[in-house]
This record gives C-alpha cells, sequence and structure tokens, in this order.
C-alpha cells in the first residue's frame, strides 16, 4: 500500500494529464517553470478549464518527463510542466515537486515521491 494525500483543486486552464500543477489564484494552472509554486502532480485525466483537477499534494504519482532524469534526482517543472531534474541557479529559489523514483528520457511517464520543496 502506497498512501498519498490527493486533492480536487479548480483547474483556471485546460490541465493535461500526468503534469505538474502551481497555486494560481482560487485554483491550479500547469506549471510554467522552475520558480513556480509548485504544489501538486495532476492525475492521469487531467482536467478542463473551469472543472476540478484531481492531484497529488504527497505521496507517490505519475509525472511526464520534460527531459531525461534519474532515480533519485529532484524534480522541478519546465515550461510546459513537465518533470526536468532541478539543478541549483544563482539568485533563484528552485521550486521542486519531488524526487523520481525512476529513471526516464523525455515524453516517459514515471513514478515521483510528491514532496514539495525548494533549493537555492
Amino acid at each position: 500500500m502506497i498512501p498519498m494525500l490527493t486533492k480536487s483543486f479548480p483547474a483556471l486552464a485546460t490541465v493535461a494529464g500526468y503534469l505538474i500543477v502551481r497555486a494560481a489564484g482560487d485554483g491550479v494552472d500547469v506549471a510554467t517553470g522552475n520558480a513556480d509554486p509548485l504544489i501538486a502532480v495532476g492525475d492521469s485525466m487531467g482536467a478542463d478549464a473551469g472543472s476540478m483537477l484531481d492531484a497529488t499534494l504527497s505521496g507517490i504519482a505519475e509525472v511526464r518527463a520534460g527531459g531525461t532524469f534519474s532515480f533519485g534526482d529532484l524534480l522541478t517543472a519546465d515550461a510546459e510542466g513537465r518533470a526536468i531534474k532541478a539543478e541549483p541557479v544563482a539568485g533563484i529559489l528552485v521550486r521542486t515537486i519531488g524526487v523520481a523514483h525512476a529513471d526516464a528520457d523525455e515524453g516517459d511517464i514515471a513514478p515521483v515521491h510528491v514532496s514539495p520543496g525548494a533549493i537555492g
């Protein structure tokens, strides 16, 4: 058994399945980069704008890879809400969504331990 915390949020824009979402106003939308307030990973179904999105706030979820990463890497979001390896950037607080639980290449769906944080 893998316990996780899932919550439904209003989708302020269309969110495709398996993408990282950010806090936005009274709901969520697709993350657009590593400085966004990353809070969860959307489920496989995604959501249309104005409907509810089920998203994992904590636990094991599946995420779409935006590049190559390895089991154990910290992950952040690219401009399309896909997971990429988090790298420190001078002068920027890089937000992370969690830790990769498998190796992945761009376009793969991979497990991630969702545990939002930041590196800087």
